[in-house]
This record gives structure tokens, C-alpha cells and sequence, in this order.
């Protein structure tokens, strides 16, 4: 899957990975209502035109609700397994969003799926887990689209099969996790294989993305197709950077097959949307959305405009 159409079981696998490294230490934190935060290394402060924009009753509590399902490395993380501190790209970007807007993101943890049936039930106001925007879930809730995530290949460090587009695993052994959206995408390019006259690519299912890495690492595949996310964590971390390298390809830079991920918002409260897309506007345009992915290896899923329900299908 893309993103999180269901949850993948990689999640709790990769979450083992440096989660400490990347924690909300050294000045980053909760904003409060009407102070500043540091995210990503980038002082975000309160703007009052984007505060105004918040429906009052958000204004009063002073506060955002937010659900999010927890472990979904690189988006959403523990600091520490056994702890309640959160990480991730998800968290980091709700607390530049309330510093923006001079509220408090306030995350807390829930099964993702239940988060939609919670927001419609008005127990959270909205909800940041990696969610894919589709137009069933448009139905229920909307969405400010902040990243544009598919599949993605990872490759051993320094790319020793020269690998750069999804046409260079034709005729070669790939890893993959079995029952995994990215398998069916190996499935299909098959055919575009055989007829560049390169050979059927030779798919390796593994139980778990950790052991198609194992397998990566002992060179028994040339590369490893799971979502782009995953895998430029993994390439950031692992090993300290040095186990892994991300395959970028100019031509999905997204990653293959990419949907859009958004932050569920309340039918109820199209005030908070509209809030909350201007001020994902304001964090690309001055590039602090860009240093905030880059933390987590994942540049590469900028969007360029905060969308609504941009979702076509």
C-alpha cells in the first residue's frame, strides 16, 4: 500500500531503528497557544491572521485533538519503546502547524482503524497517521493533502547493481514483503520486462521488510521494493546511513503508483480546515515543510501546494 490504506506490518520492524536520534530534544517541543516552537531546527512562530481563522471553539480550548496511530516509522514513533513521548514526522509537523496557528497540536495515540469513525464521533478534531486521501473516506471527513507517497526502492550502500529506475530490477532478484501492495507492483511490471526483452524480474517474498533487508545486506537480492518512506528511513538510519542507499527516480519522485497522504479533518469544522491548509501553505513556501522531511530522509514526497481532498479516485 502506499500509505495507510490498512496499516503494513513493517511498521513495528522499522520503528526499532534510531527512534532516539531523531526525538523532540534540543529545543523542539509542544508550541504553546501563544508562544514558539523549534522544529527541524526552524523558530516557528504564532501568525495572528492564520490564528484568526481557527473556528472559536478551537481558539478557546487552545488546543487541536489529534489522532494518530502509533508506530508508523517515519511519520509517527515513540521516542523510547515503553514510553508515551512521540516522534516522527507526523508529530513534528503538528507542532509546527500550532505554532503557526498559536495552538497546541495535542496527539494521542489510537488504532487506526478506528481514528475516521472517532473524528466523526467528535472525540478528535482531526487526525495525522500517514492517511491516504481517497474518496471514501472524502465522505466522512476532509483532508489538507501534505505528501504524495508511493513505492519505493532500496538499494545496498552505493548502489552496487546501479539501479535507478524500477526497469533496471527486470532479469534481477528483488525483495519484498509478501501480501504487500508492492509486491502486486512487481507483479504487473512483468509484463513492461518481457517486453524490453530483460527478463522476468525474480521476486523474493519475505514474512517481514526486516528480512528482505537481511537479505539485501547479504546480497542474496539486488534491491528491496517497499514504500518510499520506509525506505528512505531506513536508508537514514540504518546503520547509521551507511547500509542503505535510496533509489530517486526523476520520474516518480514520489515513489511508484504515489497517492496522496493528508491530515483528516472534521466535516464539522471547515474553519479548521481552511485554517490548517493555509498554514501547510505557509510552512512550504518558506521551506521549513522541506527541513522537516529531510529529518526523516522522505524529501523526496514534498507537495509543492497544500491541497484539499485531492484524491482523484
Amino acid at each position: 500500500m502506499n500509505a495507510r490504506i490498512a496499516r503494513p506490518a513493517a511498521a513495528a520492524a522499522a520503528a526499532a531503528i534510531m527512534l532516539a536520534s531523531l526525538s523532540a530534544c534540543g529545543g523542539d517541543g509542544p508550541a504553546a497557544p501563544s508562544g514558539k516552537v523549534t522544529v527541524a531546527g526552524v523558530v516557528i512562530k504564532k501568525e495572528q491572521a492564520l490564528h484568526d481563522l481557527l473556528p472559536e471553539k478551537i481558539k478557546e480550548a487552545g488546543e487541536v485533538r489529534v489522532a494518530t496511530d502509533v508506530p508508523y516509522p517515519p511519520f509517527e514513533m515513540f521516542v523510547k519503546e515503553g514510553e508515551s513521548t512521540l516522534t516522527g514526522l507526523d508529530y513534528d509537523l503538528g507542532q509546527a502547524l500550532g505554532a503557526k496557528l498559536g495552538v497546541t497540536f495535542a496527539f494521542t495515540p489510537q488504532k487506526f482503524d478506528g481514528i475516521v469513525p472517532a473524528i466523526q464521533a467528535g472525540k478528535f478534531d482531526a487526525a495525522m497517521s500517514a492517511i491516504t486521501d481517497n474518496k471514501e473516506r472524502q465522505k466522512v471527513v476532509d483532508f489538507v493533502d501534505y505528501s504524495q507517497s508511493g513505492s519505493g526502492v532500496l538499494v545496498g550502500d552505493g548502489n552496487p547493481g546501479r539501479i535507478t529506475t524500477l526497469d533496471d530490477l527486470c532479469g534481477k532478484k528483488v525483495a519484498v514483503q509478501a501480501a504487500t501492495h508492492q509486491l502486486d507492483l512487481l507483479k504487473s511490471h512483468q509484463d513492461a520486462c518481457g517486453k524490453a526483452g530483460r527478463g522476468k524480474i525474480d521476486i523474493q517474498t519475505f514474512p517481514k521488510d526486516s528480512d528482505a533487508q537481511l537479505a539485501l545486506r547479504s546480497g542474496k537480492v539486488v534491491a528491496q521494493v517497499l514504500t518510499k518512506p520506509a525506505a528512505g528511513w531506513v536508508a537514514k538510519t540504518a546503520d547509521a546511513g551507511k547500509a542503505f542507499d535510496l533509489v530517486e527516480d526523476p520520474a516518480a519522485s514520489g515513489g511508484y503508483d504515489a497517492t496522496p497522504n493528508g491530515i483528516a479533518i472534521s466535516k464539522q469544522q471547515p474553519e479548521l480546515t481552511d485554517a490548517i491548509q493555509k498554514a501547510l501553505q505557509a510552512l512550504i513556501d518558506d521551506g521549513t515543510l522541506l527541513r522537516i522531511y529531510n529529518k526523516y530522509g522522505v524529501g523526496s514526497i514534498l507537495v509543492k501546494e497544500a491541497t484539499k481532498n485531492a484524491s482523484v479516485d
